[in-house]
């Protein structure tokens, strides 16, 4: 929601700044500037982690003139994000966000009423879509044959994976939003692509929390920062085409995916202050892109990166799913209950793939208390994800590759409470059984039908570029038929 900002004068900087009583601690900071400059720009994940060591599990550190509660390990995000959800449900005032999301829209950022009627809204209707149709598996494995076709052009070459299954990935969620699938070499996809793989990084960068911080200074400077408003009005401007091609054709008694079905609700819905018009759909449909596509496509470049490291688990998985499914038959979702190894792996991919470091910031919608410290009401919270799946506390070996850690004496699959990919808690992923399926059934076909190694003498490079997600380094593979 849009709001107006002025600049103290010194005098009420200071009394605005001084922590209330029992506030949590945290580094001493720069006036103004705050602990900007003294976040690791390029692991800034594994700093604020770090700081959770020296500072405790709840700390406070300084953007600019803004105060953010960073909350750390299983027990303390838990009850920050689960058993206070309500405390914790809102999303606090942006400069960045409300420069990209006019007012109070789109799935991830708005707030009340609009984000509960949204956000339920989705999800009903990537159930619709997605989950409740069986034909959605079946379109996921026909996306698998044309990635494979694809890799098979490759012609036993070193490849990079990367846009292949960015490909792949972002053509489930838009058979769901758009109700089709591109050609890989369609240009205006590849654009597509393109524009979210940069706005994923940007997000997360510390260009963005620069901007946050300082947005009246920002803004007239020039700098990456700005490649995240040209990168969201592209993909607004793809969007919203795709909305009007909806428009032209619609059937009411035949909706064929998520456009249709919010275009009927906004006719519906006129006058209704819940988000049903235009510009909020392309913001949804944006929200929903980047959520669909990035995130899963992420975890399987890790799985193929983590796989090519330790050749001997890519060799039990493949020996599993041989036992199982065999090499020729389509794998389906009945087939996870008895691949309980497999299973394992896929999990410990997400663990150690972390591919949402941290997660989205929480606003206080009263004075509360979290781990003994007081925290006014309108302070920014964020969860810190990467301590959660790292907690020494939770996991045995949480530096080290190990499916083990989703796997009883017996061999049988296991969940853990401290799995938190997909966040959890009101603003937990809304399309966490979409993205569980589509890693299910990608992972399986790839692994069934090819045995994947790099260059002779490389080992693959673990550390990752982090912005919004966290993306591995370039790499390339060989895919052999198996």
């Amino acid at each position: 929601m849009s709001q107006q900002r002025t600049s103290p004068s010194p005098r009420m900087y200071f009394l605005n700044n001084k922590d209330p009583p029992n506030f949590p601690p945290g580094p001493i900071s720069l006036p103004l500037l705050g602990n900007v400059f003294s976040i690791a720009a390029k692991q800034p994940h594994i700093y604020l982690t770090k700081l959770a060591e020296v500072y405790g599990n709840v700390f406070c550190i300084r953007l600019g003139r803004h105060k953010t509660v960073f909350v750390c390990g299983w027990k303390m995000v838990k009850e920050a994000i689960v058993t206070q959800a309500d405390n914790f449900a809102d999303r606090p005032f942006s400069p960045m966000v409300t420069r990209i999301y006019s007012g109070n829209s789109g799935l991830f950022f708005s707030n009340g009423n609009v984000w509960k009627r949204q956000r339920r809204f989705a999800m009903a209707t990537l159930r619709t879509f997605g989950l409740a149709k069986s034909s959605m598996e079946q379109k996921v494995c026909e996306e698998c044959r044309h990635l494979q076709d694809a890799m098979e052009k490759e012609k036993g070459e070193p490849f990079d994976p990367v846009p292949l299954l960015n490909n792949a990935v972002a053509n489930i969620i838009c058979q769901i939003v758009f109700g089709r699938r591109f050609d890989y070499n369609d240009s205006n996809f590849q654009s597509m692509l393109k524009n979210l793989t940069e706005l994923a990084y940007l997000e997360g960068s510390i260009w963005a929390l620069l901007y946050d911080a300082f947005p009246s200074v920002m803004k007239l400077l020039p700098g990456p920062h700005n490649d995240i408003f040209s990168n969201s009005k592209c993909l607004s401007a793809s969007i919203r085409a795709e909305i009007e091609r909806h428009k032209l054709d619609l059937d009411p008694s035949n909706p064929r995916d998520y456009i249709d079905t919010f275009l009927l609700q906004e006719k519906h819905n006129k006058n209704s202050e819940l988000g049903f018009d235009d510009g909020n759909l392309a913001l949804c449909c944006l929200d929903l892109f980047l959520a669909g596509s990035e995130t899963t496509s992420k975890t399987l470049q890790w799985g193929l990166i983590y796989l090519i490291n330790t050749p001997h688990i890519q060799d039990k998985i493949q020996a599993e799913i041989d036992r199982v499914i065999g090499q020729t038959r389509q794998p389906t979702m009945t087939d996870r209950p008895n691949l309980p190894y497999t299973d394992a792996v896929i999990h410990e991919i997400q663990r150690m793939g972390n591919i949402v470091p941290l997660n989205g910031l929480r606003v206080a919608a009263k004075d509360m208390s979290l781990g003994g410290y007081c925290i006014p009401k309108g302070t920014s919270v964020m969860p810190n994800l990467t301590s959660v799946l790292f907690d020494k506390n939770e996991w045995e070996t949480p530096d080290t590759f190990n499916p083990d850690h989703f796997l009883n004496a017996k061999g049988e699959f296991v969940r853990r409470d401290a799995f938190l990919p997909f966040s959890a808690g009101k603003r937990a992923c809304l399309g966490e059984g979409l993205a569980r399926m589509e890693l299910f059934l990608f992972f399986i076909s790839l692994f069934q039908r090819y045995h994947f190694s790099t260059l002779d003498g490389v080992e693959l490079n673990t550390e990752g570029i982090t912005g919004a997600t966290r993306t591995p380094h370039a790499f390339k593979i060989y895919a052999k038929a198996r």
